[in-house]
């Protein structure tokens, strides 16, 4: 799947994060035909307009009933709150775009996105964590009005499309949320 689009690659990452999401639920070893039909369904019906992301209130009552830890590495040490999209490159200042993270993650990241950041770090993102980011990427591309926009086109955005996934790890490779939170 080669996305054209801004809203195709955003979809096929929301889709596919739907996908992941049903196999490690269900402790899939690998995909099957029925994650694959979720992902094509989902995917189908977004880009249509006949299916839509979920709130993201869901993640918001997320925050309140997961440990209250570094959504990073899972440390519940020094404590603080960071700004998924960071806000020096345009990311909203509110409470859809924070989440807990150490001293040591904060001041590792800074101002770098956090799929640019995990991926150097060779981290795929926990899927709870990625779905936010996504929910925060669909949102503020349709609020400008970007979802239409053909790729190859030179536009600004506070969080990094290259870093969208395209294509997920096994179920076995991937979390919820970070392993090692009890």
């Amino acid at each position: 799947m080669k996305p054209i689009t801004v809203g195709e690659l955003l979809h096929w990452s929301y889709a596919n994060l739907a996908m992941a999401h049903s196999a490690v639920t269900t402790q899939a070893e690998g995909y099957g035909r029925t994650h694959f039909m979720v992902r094509a369904r989902l995917y189908k019906g977004l880009n249509a307009g006949t299916m839509s992301i979920g709130p993201l209130a869901d993640d918001e009552r997320l925050k309140m009933v997961l440990p209250q830890a570094c959504c990073y590495c899972g440390s519940r040490e020094h404590l603080s709150a960071d700004h998924l999209i960071p806000t020096k490159k345009g990311g909203a200042n509110t409470g859809d775009n924070l989440v807990w993270a150490c001293r040591k993650c904060n001041s590792s990241k800074g101002a770098t996105d956090a799929l640019e950041w995990l991926a150097q770090r060779k981290q795929f993102p926990p899927l709870l964590l990625l779905r936010r980011y996504l929910k925060l990427a669909i949102e503020l591309c349709r609020e400008r009005g970007l979802m239409n926009t053909p790729l190859e086109n030179t536009f600004e955005v506070p969080f990094s499309l290259t870093a969208v996934p395209l294509s997920y790890p096994k179920p076995s490779q991937l979390t919820l949320w970070v392993a090692n939170v009890a």
